[in-house]
């Protein structure tokens, strides 16, 4: 059974990014899942479409917009992370 890949948008330097991905590692306990960061900055359409709301999370068909909310962010981690 392979994991659940969760995405993270976000640049270098961002602090905000830096706490959504503790965020996830925490969650990832209960939620186990495959982390894939996208520097925004790398990808021009990106930058263009998030370039003032990163961080975002994207799991399964939710995205998630700064500020990040946990209760959110473990409710759709629980989504696609059940057997």
């Amino acid at each position: 059974m392979s994991l659940p890949i969760v995405t993270l948008l976000t640049r270098p330097g961002c602090h905000l990014c830096e706490e959504a991905k503790a965020l996830l590692h925490e969650l990832g306990a209960r939620y186990p899942h495959r982390l894939e960061e996208r520097n925004i900055d790398a990808d021009p359409a990106l930058r263009a479409r998030y370039h003032l709301t990163i961080p975002v999370i994207r799991v399964g068909d939710v995205e998630l917009e700064a500020p990040i909310n946990r209760r959110e962010l473990a409710a759709a981690l629980h989504a696609v992370c059940q057997p």
